[in-house]
């Protein structure tokens, strides 16, 4: 089969930075399904994981990307619940080798059927990785009530309009949340409002004068997609008391977690949307759940497609140009390939 993968770490402008090569086409393991991919999406982890093979040479060049939707090709034996043909999505394990092939192996329990009522390959590639993040943080860490329970409270959304914040602003409106979503940008203010956001202020203003005018003087749930040291200082400060910090980027500096947030019993939740299938926790399978459940969700009409840009043809080009947007930061939904047949 046909695959993109990288040989060590190079910069975007580098031609070498990716390479087309001939792969071994996957076969299932016993729980694994192997998906004859039809569209991917393309994540900050896909930058991060190329960075970290350093000088290499990986052999074979290592295949990113782990949000994906296509067709079950083939079962392993002990599958139960999908044949040949179904059409699936899934984020996958960050472990095994991504979706940037024309093959790809996949642990049956991280996946789910497709949306389908109008939800292209195109459409449900760009959910797993990000709605898994957003749900697990919110939902299973923060302890925010899915279904309503925290009706009316207020969260805020540091990144409203990156990928995990663009899951995470409509699938809080759902749960009934007052949303306040950060954005720097006209076009990111606007995503966020379309996505559902009551407020959106500007993150690179102090946070605390923009919080009041709008009436609040601290939030009893903040989410941070972006940076955590950076807005440290001010997440403790807006944070009540009893209140849940859900963060997801790693801090690339020591950060004080005693007081305020000690006074303030403060819960601080990580979330790594990869960590129950690189342990194979007994729960592994929720991921698959959680899945079935957002494809309910997107036929009825209650969760928005959050692809920004979709790039006709998973090439090295197409790639490059996503790999670079994130770097950058000028990213904002989700970018999807199609992968043409």
């Amino acid at each position: 089969m046909i695959a993109i993968g990288a040989p060590k770490h190079l910069p975007v402008s580098d031609p070498g930075f990716l390479v087309r090569f001939e792969a071994e086409k996957p076969v299932p393991g016993p729980h694994d399904l192997v998906v004859r991919v039809m569209a991917v999406a393309v994540n900050p982890v896909d930058t991060k994981i190329r960075a970290a093979l350093g000088e290499g040479p990986a052999d074979p060049p290592r295949i990113l990307g782990w949000d994906a939707a296509g067709v079950v090709d083939a079962i392993g034996a002990e599958v139960g619940g999908f044949s040949p043909g179904d059409e699936v999505y899934y984020s996958g394990d960050l472990t095994r080798s991504g979706c940037n092939a024309e093959y790809q192996a996949v642990d049956s329990r991280l996946v789910a059927r497709k949306p389908a009522a109008g939800w292209s390959f195109a459409d449900a590639a760009a959910l797993p990785l990000v709605v898994l993040t957003a749900w697990e943080l919110m939902f299973e860490r923060m302890g925010i009530d899915a279904d309503g329970g925290d009706f009316g409270k207020d969260l805020l959304v540091i990144n409203g309009a990156g990928g995990v914040g663009s899951a995470a602003i409509p699938l809080a409106k759902a749960a009934g949340l007052r949303v306040v979503a950060t954005a720097s940008r006209p076009e990111t203010a606007d995503w966020c409002r379309a996505l559902g956001a009551d407020d959106v202020i500007n993150h690179r203003e102090l946070l605390r004068p923009q919080a009041e005018a709008l009436g609040i003087g601290q939030f009893p749930f903040i989410v941070n997609f972006v940076n955590t040291e950076a807005y440290w200082t001010a997440m403790a400060d807006l944070l009540a008391p009893l209140g849940a910090l859900g963060l997801i980027v790693e801090p690339r500096e020591p950060l004080r977690i005693g007081d305020p947030l000690k006074m303030k019993c403060a819960r601080i939740a990580w979330e790594f949307m990869g960590a129950r299938p690189k342990f194979g926790t007994p729960d592994m399978g929720r991921q698959g759940e959680i899945l079935a459940e957002m494809a309910r969700r997107c036929e009825a009409g209650t969760f928005p497609k959050i692809a920004s840009r979709v790039l006709d043809g998973l090439s090295v080009e197409n790639l490059r140009e996503a790999h670079s947007v994130l770097e950058q930061g000028r990213a904002f939904g989700k970018i999807v390939l199609t992968v043409a047949r």
